[in-house]
C-alpha cells in the first residue's frame, strides 16, 4: 500500500508529532501547537497524490507540478541529448506537489549529478549554475529525452529514486526536490509543444507535447 506522502517526509512528520506530544505533556502548549502546525505543513508539502496518467501515443507528460516559465529552442552544443532540442522549464513553488514523474516511457541510459550553487530557481541561469541531477531516457523508438532536477534558493536536497538501466513508464515517480525548485525537460527538436508559458501543469497528468 502506497503512503499518501513521499517516504522522505516521514522522519520529519514523526519528529514533529513526537516533539509536539512531549511539549503538550509538559504543558508547553504554545510550542506544542506550533510544532503540530509545522507537522501539518510537512504532511501537505510531501503529499504524493495518485494521478490519472494519459496513454496517448507519443505524448510527453510534464515531469513536475508548477508553472511553465521557459519554452525555447536549444542548439546541439547546449543540449544534453546531443542534438538540437526544445527546452521546457517548470518552476515549483513550496505550494506545489514536489514528487517528480517520468515524462515518457523508456530506459534510463544515464544519470549525472552535478554540484553547484543555489540561486533562485526562477532565474534562467539556474539551469547552468545550480546543483542538479540529469536523467537521460531512451524511448522504444530510439528518441532521447533528458529531465533535469534543478535545486533552488531554498531547495537543498535533490532526491532520485531510479538507477541507470531501469525501464520505466510515463508517469512513474522518479524523485523529488525539497522546498521549491525547477525541472528542465529537453525534447528532440521536432517535438510538438502544446503548452504555453505561464501555464499551470501537473506531473504525470498534463501533456506537454508530442515526440514526432
Amino acid at each position: 500500500m502506497r503512503l499518501p506522502v513521499a517516504k522522505e517526509g516521514v522522519p520529519f512528520i514523526l519528529s514533529g508529532v513526537i516533539l509536539s506530544g512531549i511539549f503538550y505533556l509538559f504543558n508547553l502548549r504554545v510550542l506544542a501547537s506550533i510544532l503540530a502546525l509545522l507537522s501539518i505543513f510537512i504532511v501537505w508539502f510531501f503529499r504524493d497524490p495518485n494521478r490519472a496518467v494519459p496513454s496517448e501515443s507519443g505524448a510527453v507528460l510534464t515531469p513536475a507540478d508548477g508553472k511553465v516559465m521557459v519554452i525555447k529552442e536549444v542548439e546541439a552544443q547546449e543540449s544534453p541529448i546531443g542534438i538540437p532540442a526544445k527546452l521546457v522549464s517548470i518552476f515549483m513553488s513550496i505550494f506545489n506537489v514536489h514528487v517528480n514523474r517520468m515524462p515518457v516511457s523508456g530506459r534510463i541510459v544515464d544519470i549525472k549529478y552535478s554540484p553547484g550553487r543555489f540561486i533562485p530557481a526562477n532565474k534562467e541561469d539556474a539551469s547552468r549554475k545550480n546543483e542538479q541531477n540529469m536523467i537521460t531516457l531512451e524511448t522504444d523508438n530510439g528518441s532521447k529525452v533528458a529531465v533535469v532536477q534543478v535545486a533552488g534558493l531554498i531547495a537543498r536536497r535533490i532526491v532520485c529514486w531510479v538507477r541507470k538501466g531501469e525501464v520505466l513508464r510515463a508517469g512513474d515517480r522518479f524523485g523529488l526536490i525539497r522546498f521549491g525548485s525547477r525541472v528542465d525537460l529537453y525534447l528532440p527538436y521536432k517535438s510538438r509543444i502544446i503548452v504555453n508559458k505561464n501555464d499551470r501543469v501537473k506531473a504525470g497528468e498534463t501533456i506537454i507535447g508530442f515526440i514526432q
